[in-house]
């Protein structure tokens, strides 16, 4: 244990005292904080959890009808079909300030290239499969990238809890407890010089 080198003032304890004040106050406020991260971070975690699991599965869908059309067709038309992509999309990209975290709000508009936004191909040389296909794709676009923005949401949220708990435990475990050690040895050290003044 290291040796606390303490000051025999009333000024010293004066500062102590408020010192020990003020980190008490800080750890809580930190504390807080650290409860109300958690719990909007499991929330998001939730909702991208529900999400997830949409998405996925409608993923999962459309690469079964994906395979099954590109077993019948040729290597050439399928990459003739999604060479020129008919759709792009467009991001715009703000901050929102959860507890002091800045996290990405994003808003996306999806613009149709052509007129039409399906894919241009000839019924000749394709299937009902690439058909299901596309369209199944195609649809979750929009959950896609939500499901982006939450789970970057969730990183950032995760790194700040992180910080916060080594904050928290620094103060809980480190500051507050040395400086209840210096006014222990603060009051220590005047008991014993007030007992030595008593005849």
């Amino acid at each position: 244990m290291a040796r606390l080198n303490v000051k025999p003032t009333r000024m010293e304890l004066t500062k102590l005292k408020h010192r020990l004040v003020v980190s008490k106050r800080g750890h809580k406020l930190l504390k807080d904080k650290q409860d109300e991260l958690m719990r909007q971070f499991i929330e998001l975690i939730r909702k991208n959890n529900a999400l997830r699991e949409a998405v996925e599965g409608r993923l999962v869908e459309g690469m079964k009808s994906f395979v099954l059309a590109k077993a019948t067709l040729e290597e050439a038309f399928i990459e003739e079909l999604v060479a020129i992509p008919p759709q792009s999309v467009s991001l715009d990209l703000q901050e929102k300030n959860i507890m002091s975290v800045y996290v990405p709000e994003m808003h996306f508009t999806v613009k149709d290239e052509t007129e039409e936004s399906d894919f241009k191909y000839g019924y000749l040389n394709s299937n009902s499969e690439i058909d299901d296909s596309v369209e199944q794709i195609s649809s979750v676009l929009n959950e896609l990238l939500e499901l982006t923005e939450i789970e970057k949401t969730c990183q950032l949220l995760a790194d700040e809890i992180e910080k916060t708990r080594r904050r928290v435990n620094a103060l809980e475990y480190r500051l507050i407890q040395i400086t209840k050690r210096r006014l222990l040895a603060k009051v220590a050290r005047s008991l014993f010089d007030l007992i030595l003044l008593i005849p």
